[in-house]
């Protein structure tokens, strides 16, 4: 079967478009899609506790957000921006760059801050600051703001809106906006009766990254690292093994599960490269269910959740996005007024 970009458009209203977060999180609708029954039902997401089934427990990502856009200038004086996507030294970055620059190129952040283009490889860029850590991130820190989605036109109130209240470790160039909805009462709810288990994969281009390509296998997957806990390995490696069923918060946690598992006999703990692509008819060896937001149109995102409520996962081959039951499952959301993306509503997919 040969899937083109086209097989995965559809309408959205621009102002569906979220455009600021829900207070309280868990506030925000909840769409639950049965993938073998097909029924749809609509709720919210303070209720995730009484929708989960009982075997069910959860794995989110708990990678945190560095405020990774900072603006600059040019030697000349052209604004420069700059999406901070990989730590590579004390001193250097891969970056992406508006607009994209050349070799030697140096941008001015700051009276005491500047970098200069080392190196192009396609869109990416590799910088070298003027500093050096500890004093580097300190600064960037200072410079930087929270880097979210260009379809986002407001600014940012309160830079914690675009981070998981359980973000730790990593550093992100985009939240796992799944978790976005989860509130400290609502994780204290869900623990009651489910276990609870975090891994950290760092958001960069392998998940944001547009799809240009027609022929989507065309498409290039960049690298995200992700790491696996031996704690957390051990214990997804017991679920595996009992009649408990993992449910992921998320798309970037469905990638380090699923590659973690494409490339190894079992749960592996350690710190591993992903550049997996997921899309029909792709089969799901670790997740059960899913919770995720809207994902936008020709996405990898939305490949991968095709995939997910698609055969071999289900009953029903992947023809294209608008005849799946998926795509049906977003023509309701948006007859019923759903926010999408980032700052938007979610579903549940069992």
């Amino acid at each position: 079967m040969s899937l083109s970009l086209h097989d995965f458009q559809y309408y959205l209203p621009e102002k569906l478009i979220a455009q600021s977060p829900a207070h309280p999180r868990d506030s925000a609708r909840l769409l639950l899609l049965n993938r073998q029954t097909h029924t749809i039902s609509h709720h919210r997401i303070s209720d995730l506790p009484n929708l989960l089934p009982p075997s069910y427990d959860l794995v989110v990502n708990n990678t945190k957000v560095f405020p990774a856009r900072l603006l600059g200038h040019k030697a000349t004086g052209g604004a420069v921006e700059i999406l901070l996507l990989h730590k590579l030294s004390s001193a250097r970055y891969h970056v992406i760059t508006r607009p994209g620059l050349k070799v030697d190129q140096t941008i001015i952040l700051s009276p005491t801050l500047s970098a200069r283009v080392t190196h192009v490889a396609g869109r990416i860029r590799t910088l070298i600051f003027s500093q050096t850590d500890p004093t580097l991130t300190e600064s960037l820190a200072q410079l930087g703001s929270m880097p979210t989605p260009p379809y986002i036109k407001r600014l940012l109130k309160d830079p914690a809106d675009y981070q998981t209240v359980y973000a730790k470790y990593g550093f992100s160039a985009a939240a796992p906006t799944a978790g976005l909805h989860f509130t400290p009462h609502l994780i204290h709810t869900i623990k009651q009766a489910h276990a609870w288990h975090e891994l950290t994969l760092n958001v960069g281009l392998g998940t944001f990254l547009p799809v240009k390509a027609e022929k989507i296998t065309d498409h290039l997957m960049h690298a995200e690292s992700y790491t696996l806990s031996p704690s957390t390995s051990l214990a997804l490696t017991h679920l595996v093994h009992s009649s408990r069923r993992l449910l992921a918060g998320g798309t970037t946690t469905v990638r380090a599960l699923e590659s973690n598992l494409a490339n190894h006999p079992s749960f592996t703990p350690g710190t591993f490269s992903t550049s997996i692509f997921m899309y029909p008819p792709y089969r799901f060896r670790a997740t059960d269910a899913l919770l995720t937001n809207f994902h936008l149109p020709g996405s990898t995102l939305l490949m991968l959740v095709s995939a997910f409520v698609s055969a071999p996962n289900t009953k029903d081959p992947f023809t294209t996005f608008a005849a799946s039951l998926l795509g049906k499952a977003y023509a309701e959301a948006v007859q019923e007024g759903y926010r999408f993306f980032s700052f938007g509503d979610a579903m549940l997919i069992l």
